[in-house]
């Protein structure tokens, strides 16, 4: 299992913008998938976007064209660029990493986008 730490979250208006980070340690193999994952009040959590060791991407269809993942496979991180948010994208993100078939995720970071 690998150790995961986010930054990035914060307060925003509709419209507006934010940039979500993540680092992974702990792992001497590469990490096959990172990605984002969110969780509303009341709500189950639900997947935002991943990215492959490949460059492969999957994206929630309620973010595509709003929301782009990338990540430095070099340096383990993962990052979430939030642009066009709407009150309904407020959640607590987390970010999360398979290696091995195992799961891991980090503490999360709350996103919350007012009307």
């Amino acid at each position: 299992q690998v150790q995961l730490v986010e930054s990035g979250g914060g307060l925003v208006q509709t419209g507006g913008s934010l940039r979500l980070s993540c680092a992974a340690s702990g792992s001497r193999f590469s990490i096959n998938t990172m990605g984002w994952y969110r969780q509303a009040p009341g709500k189950q959590r639900e997947l935002v976007a991943t990215l492959t060791l490949g460059g492969s991407t999957n994206y929630a269809d309620s973010v595509k064209g709003r929301f782009t993942i990338s990540r430095d496979n070099g340096k383990n991180t993962v990052s979430l660029q939030m642009n066009s948010l709407k009150p309904g994208d407020t959640a607590v993100y987390y970010c999360n990493a398979v290696l091995l078939g195992i799961n891991s995720w980090g503490q999360g970071t709350q996103v919350t986008v007012s009307s």
